[in-house]
């Protein structure tokens, strides 16, 4: 339980319906009720009751109208007494009913304070808190999805028990080394082999879901390029449903990249509208195709569009033979001005499309979710990695457990092993902060906004 007891908004600063400003800590209740006029006095107000009334100042006149929530330790998410209070919302009067709860002694709350006092409380795990930030961050469906399962605990759950099988089998290790000559072993050497094997393998596959992880989290890098006026910048534009690019029909009006991030029908694209490429003299327009192919090598995915109202140029066959073998969607544009007259190219379907109309969109979004298995993703129910510190605590794991088996299958002494048994311990224990330092926890709350 921390001393201070913290106060900070916990909605949007600026004007709106109401504002809710959150406190925290074993004063929470009694500094609410030194600033609170009701019916009923906070102090010997029931759990998870909400009160009617208003704030008073130091002169006790009326600050504002509110609705009062008394939550009692340990039932709260900081597992300390809290009380949120509900306000008219507008930037005066939240700061006004904040100035009077720190002149009754609360503090300011530093950013993702509330959640590191339920993690330091035992309330939630790690992951569980990032997962918060992932909730808050999330884009699409999918993601809300994803950061809630693991806000619920379920790479807790899988990390723990992954865990709790090495401290088991570091236990096991120990007997034997500590008593070589005594008949002491629960576990014989094939099967601490066996249990490593088993739990490599499950490390690998958790591993195995980190891109799909990444693309949900952060979305598909998504380049579209083409020549010049094929309606790159339309299609942008089209998806974004933006005017978010300029169009003329002037060939080589896009210069530089143009990046806009878009849901398209639960799938998040990162686009990148790309100069065209094409030979070119004008030093400006040269730097963007350069800019082009540099977005097409960092993309996972091309989007090579064609134009139907003209034959294939020499530009589109080099940019065809340069994109084959990436992942890449080959788009006919402007099909609303000319019949659809390429189905495929050398075997690989063209879909048709209308960046002006909108005929194909769907087309086109339902390919992209079907290329990168999202419907698969989202009918599941497995645990995905989306955050970039858990991938690297797993790597570093796996390649414990990798020397561990090499360890086995070669008869290094045991106590050689437990070397790495113990480091794919200590792995596994910074993702759930069983075994994580202070300035990784601090580092972690503070991309939280105040009041979280």
């Amino acid at each position: 339980m921390q001393e201070k007891t913290i106060a900070a908004l916990a909605t949007p600063p600026g004007v709106g319906g109401i504002a809710v400003i959150r406190l925290s800590g074993a004063k929470a209740i009694e500094i609410a009720d030194t600033v609170f006029w009701g019916k009923t006095r906070l102090c010997d107000a029931p759990t998870h009751t909400v009160h009617y009334g208003f704030i008073k100042n130091k002169a006790g006149e009326k600050v504002d109208e509110v609705l009062a929530t008394v939550m009692r330790a340990p039932r709260t998410f900081t597992r300390e007494d809290v009380v949120e209070i509900s306000t008219h919302g507008g930037i005066r009067v939240s700061q006004a009913v904040m100035q009077e709860l720190l002149r009754a002694g609360a503090f300011p709350a530093e950013p993702g304070e509330f959640t590191k006092r339920a993690f330091l409380n035992g309330r939630i795990d790690l992951s569980q808190a990032e997962a918060v930030i992932d909730i808050i961050n999330s884009r699409t469906e999918l993601a809300g999805k994803n950061a809630l399962s693991q806000a619920e605990g379920s790479l807790f759950r899988e990390i723990e028990a992954l865990r709790n099988q090495l401290v088991s089998l570091a236990a096991s290790m120990q007997v034997s080394i500590d008593y070589p000559d005594e008949d002491l072993e629960d576990m014989s050497t094939d099967e601490m082999l066996q249990t490593v094997c088993r739990i490599h393998s499950a490390v690998e596959a958790l591993l195995s879901t980190a891109n799909s992880g990444r693309i949900i989290s952060e979305g598909i890098r998504t380049a579209i390029v083409g020549r010049p006026n094929v309606g790159k910048s339309s299609l942008l534009n089209r998806l974004s449903r933006t005017d978010r690019a300029i169009v003329t029909d002037i060939a080589g009006t896009t210069r530089d990249v143009i990046e806009e991030t878009v849901d398209l029908d639960g799938v998040l694209l990162r686009l990148a509208d790309t100069a065209g490429i094409r030979e070119t003299e004008d030093t400006v327009e040269k730097i963007g195709v350069e800019r082009s192919l540099e977005s097409m090598q960092n993309a996972d995915l091309i989007l090579v569009v064609l134009d139907a109202t003209k034959p294939l140029s020499q530009e589109d066959f080099s940019l065809l033979n340069t994109t084959k073998g990436m992942t890449r969607i080959l788009i006919l544009n402007k099909t609303d001005s000319a019949p659809s007259s390429l189905s495929d190219w050398e075997g690989e379907p063209v879909f048709p499309i209308s960046a002006k109309t909108g005929n194909g969109i769907s087309a086109l979004s339902a390919e992209i979710r079907t290329r990168f298995g999202l419907g698969e993703i989202a009918q599941s129910n497995g645990l995905i990695l989306t955050n970039l510190r858990h991938t690297a605590a797993l790597l570093r794991a796996k390649e414990a457990l990798k020397r561990m088996i090499s360890a086995f299958e070669n008869g290094i002494p045991q106590d050689l092993a437990t070397i790495d048994l113990n480091l794919a311990i200590d792995a596994l224990g910074e993702i759930s902060g069983a075994s994580v330092s202070e300035d990784i926890v601090s580092a972690i709350f503070h991309q939280f906004c105040v009041g979280k």
